[in-house]
């Protein structure tokens, strides 16, 4: 057993006395940091993932010894039976986590006894506050990870830590991602709190926790045999990838892709990759992935193969398939309203033209809007392909009126529309002003037989939007002269022009 180290002089312990723990928030501190520890630690490498506080111990201005923390391990076997917690509460309370993933101790350990369990307990006493200052949550528990082949713990032991066994030989080198090194190591727990362990395991945190907890994710809840319905309807999608490198079949990954969107999942390629991670075997099975014979899994598409795949292949096609398969599982679409609008997605760099039947929200078709053009052209085009049916009330914004949209809505597809005019449309303003006196009431329900309610409708002030709208079953559209009779050939005669003249 090696001899212990001797207890501090009078001026060593007037050092630990003095010393004072910093969190380094400017970037020149963060880059020291850094730079120290690549330099001095063992594992040479200042990489912290997740969430993370870099911490410096120091006396008198000079730094003796240096933490860093960062979000804990996705994983622990020895922790998760530790902590008693279910897959689920694991996954919802992950967070109240951390890891002290660097600690590095500057000054001469033979010189300055105990320097690390002092520096360790001034860092932990101020660690809940920074956490839930910096990332907006408490923590509760601590992990920690040691060498045993170049270390004791004997730091983390005095510090009243708890050493649980080794780990499994995995490194973390992503957020979610560890690659194996065969080098177990250590694994020291401590609690924040003397209840922590008993409120990260219980059925519901306490009121002040619960509002930190984090939502489950997305899951799928469809069993095999729907499952394997849509990856036939997928089957059909013709492949646009070479003969090598298609480990994963089109039908597979177009089929999780669109069971994540259908479940709620957010993020990109990275969530449909997490969503895909979460499927059963069963699933896994219906869905035909691919099946690893070396460890007798069924593996799912990675994030990267996710994005190849969605950005190259054939949306149109996609899009018939899936619009096809969403009648067969829902029905004929008996929604009275078609809502057409344009959203800005993936930070602003991609533009999109959605067209949806409510009140179901039954998806009708998207359409990217081109480069240097506007939502004009491409909603043209979605209105032409998508599935309006004669009688549906068609409702865009303010930029879609005018006389090519409303013709291909009146006479491509025979169904109504329902415009907005804006301030900024002052000829347009002044006809509908002009010629739609608020008694009149909405054209075509005389033919229908339904209640005409006043002021439906109505011509709005200058600089204030308002509505209009017009009919494809042979009303007079509202922007017309009101006083023709429906039946009369006089539809759409925006100012005296003709669809599309202008």
């Amino acid at each position: 057993m090696a001899k212990p180290l001797r207890l501090p002089g009078i001026e060593e312990q007037r050092v630990l006395d003095g010393l004072e723990v910093h969190l380094l928030l400017e970037r020149q501190e963060q880059e020291r940091w850094n730079q120290s520890i690549v330099q001095g630690h063992y594992l040479h490498n200042a990489t912290l993932v997740g969430e993370q506080l870099r911490y410096a111990a120091s006396y008198q201005g000079q730094w003796v010894a240096l933490l860093g923390w960062s979000g804990a391990a996705w994983h622990l076997a020895a922790r998760e039976a530790w902590i008693g917690w279910s897959e689920d509460q694991r996954r919802t309370r992950l967070p109240f986590l951390a890891q002290n993933s660097r600690f590095l101790i500057l000054a001469d350990r033979a010189q300055f006894p105990n320097l690390g369990t002092r520096a360790l307990k001034l860092c932990l006493e101020r660690l809940w506050a920074d956490w839930l200052e910096q990332h907006g949550h408490p923590i509760l528990v601590l992990e920690s990870f040691v060498d045993g082949q170049l270390f004791r713990g004997t730091i983390y032991k005095a510090a009243n830590w708890l050493k649980l066994g080794p780990t499994a030989g995995f490194g973390r080198v992503a957020e979610d991602f560890y690659v194996a090194h065969d080098q177990p190591k250590q694994l020291w727990v401590r609690e924040l709190h003397p209840k922590a362990r008993q409120w990260l395991c219980a059925e519901t945190l306490p009121d002040s926790l619960r509002v930190y907890e984090q939502p489950l994710p997305c899951r799928c809840e469809h069993g095999p045999d729907p499952l394997a319905s849509l990856r036939e309807r997928f089957a059909q999608v013709s492949e646009f990838r070479k003969g090598q490198g298609k480990r994963h079949r089109l039908a597979t990954v177009l089929s999780i892709a669109a069971c994540a969107k259908m479940s709620g999942v957010i993020g990109g390629y990275s969530g449909i990759a997490g969503y895909a991670q979460n499927l059963t075997r069963p699933q896994r099975r219906a869905l035909h992935c691919w099946f690893n014979e070396k460890t007798g899994e069924y593996e799912v598409p990675s994030e990267s193969c996710f994005g190849r795949v969605l950005q190259g292949v054939d949306r149109l096609e996609v899009e018939a398939l899936t619009l096809a398969w969403q009648d067969a599982v829902l029905g004929p679409n008996t929604d009275p309203l078609v809502a057409i609008d344009g959203k800005t997605v993936k930070h602003g760099k991609v533009h999109l033209a959605g067209a949806i039947s409510l009140p179901s929200h039954r998806c009708l078709g998207v359409e990217p809007v081109a480069d240097k053009s506007n939502e004009i052209p491409a909603t043209q085009k979605l209105i032409e392909r998508a599935p309006i049916l004669a009688g549906q009330m068609v409702s865009l914004d303010a930029l879609h009126t005018q006389h090519k949209t409303v013709a291909h809505i009146l006479y491509d597809k025979g169904a109504d529309y329902l415009l907005p005019l804006a301030g900024n449309q002052q000829g347009l303003l002044e006809t509908a002003q002009h010629l739609l006196p608020e008694s009149v009431p909405p054209p075509g329900r005389e033919d229908r037989g339904q209640p005409q309610p006043a002021g439906t409708a109505r011509a709005g002030q200058p600089g204030s939007g308002t509505g209009a709208t017009g009919s494809g079953r042979g009303g007079a559209n509202r922007l017309s002269a009101p006083a023709e009779r429906p039946g009369r050939q006089t539809r759409n005669r925006i100012s005296g022009h003709q669809p599309g003249g202008g």
